[in-house]
């Protein structure tokens, strides 16, 4: 089974998998206190997970990047696709100012439109004055139409209100939950992960976060701390089935297809331009995992930073300029940037390792199944390796 039957608002903060670390998988870097985007101080998380019936596997992820109350107070920001086979709404005005100042949603390829509402419907009934000027959400995505019945009406804009509201800190449930209820990832069941790294500078402690919607990959590809996952005996009816032909598609469902929307959070001070330097990391952490990037796979990366609040700010102005009226700005050097690099590209690595691990066999659409990546297997293949650490 995937999760609890029904729609699941508020879920509880820990999850009862084990995830990548306890089996001993190794991992470069020091992690923060929850593991988690949220260890970046203000960033929340919220999920709507549907499980309803025998074919909706579906839901809506919410990462909030200063708190429910700092809706409308901007994040320098940056984005990269690598592979634009998706969707990232907003992602033009974020090029255009190098900020981010509403949520962050993430959902399947066909309930874009619905979240993109709720989003506009929230800020209208919590901050009105905000909804006065204008909104540009952004909503990302990825496709579970194997395992949910992506073309049906089940998600509505209620949800990204829902999903908003159920936002916190602190430690987040990782797997088939929320966006990632029905996502595949290298032709076992993926969804949700996220890992965080401490970077020291000077004398200043900072935090890198990652959250990953990982719908990606062919089951030849899985690479786990740099060993190939190979016959680990599970089913892979995603993609040896005819599946795909009998849905009257065409063709054959390309083991790499699906996408994956990878969030970068950061309390470190960066430029938006940094913003868009640590996007352009993630790559890197995907390619540990295996990934050489399919055409069908909508890879789409969004980077954004918590400090410099106040900055950035782009509404009507009010009166004629004073000298009050400058953006004050700190950054971190650009060649003091590679900390933060390294700081990706690990946490990219582990939040897809998590989305994996933490996870359980699933059935949905038509009776289609989506096996879970075999703990025993993994730890057996590392333990040949001479990789596995102690848990």
């Amino acid at each position: 089974m995937c999760q609890t039957r029904g729609r699941i608002n508020q879920i509880s903060p820990k999850s009862s998998s084990p995830r990548a670390r306890d089996l001993g998988i190794p991992f470069g870097g020091t992690p923060g206190k929850n593991n988690a985007i949220t260890d970046i101080p203000g960033v929340e998380v919220g999920y709507v997970t549907l499980h309803e019936g025998a074919n909706v596997r579906t839901g809506v992820t919410a990462i909030l990047p200063r708190s429910k109350s700092g809706v409308g107070v901007a994040c320098a920001a940056g984005t990269y696709s690598l592979n634009g086979n998706g969707e990232m709404t907003g992602s033009i005005w974020l090029e255009e100012v190098g900020a981010i100042a509403t949520p962050i949603m993430i959902t399947n390829t066909h309930a874009v439109g619905p979240i993109h509402r709720g989003v506009i419907d929230w800020i209208n009934e919590y901050m009105p004055s905000l909804a006065a000027q204008w909104l540009l959400p952004v909503v990302a995505e990825t496709w579970d139409g194997y395992l949910n019945d992506i073309n049906g009406p089940h998600i509505q804009p209620v949800h990204a209100k829902e999903a908003i509201n159920s936002a916190h800190g602190g430690a987040i449930t990782e797997g088939s939950v929320g966006g990632g209820a029905g996502m595949n990832c290298y032709e076992f069941k993926g969804g949700s992960g996220t890992s965080s790294r401490q970077v020291k500078y000077g004398p200043d402690d900072y935090v890198v976060g990652a959250f990953v919607q990982a719908n990606f990959g062919s089951r030849d590809e899985l690479t786990i701390a740099g060993v190939p996952i190979r016959n680990t005996g599970t089913p892979n009816p995603l993609g040896e089935s005819d599946w795909f032909a009998e849905d009257l598609a065409g063709g054959k469902f390309s083991g790499g297809a699906g996408s994956i929307i990878v969030i970068i959070a950061t309390n470190a001070p960066l430029l938006p331009a940094q913003c868009k330097a640590l996007a352009r990391r993630v790559p890197l952490g995907l390619a540990r995992t295996g990934t050489t990037g399919s055409h069908f796979s909508g890879d789409i990366f969004l980077a954004f930073s918590t400090a410099n609040q106040g900055a950035l700010i782009s509404k009507f102005p009010v009166g004629e300029p004073t000298r009050d009226d400058y953006d004050h700005f700190t950054s971190i050097p650009w060649g003091n940037m590679d900390a933060f690099y390294t700081a990706t590209v690990q946490a990219v690595e582990e939040a897809v390792i998590n989305a994996l691990v933490v996870n359980q066999d699933c059935t949905g659409r038509n009776g289609h199944t989506s096996y879970a990546l075999p703990h025993d297997k993994v730890v057996e293949a590392l333990q040949k390796a001479s990789v596995l650490v102690s848990p």
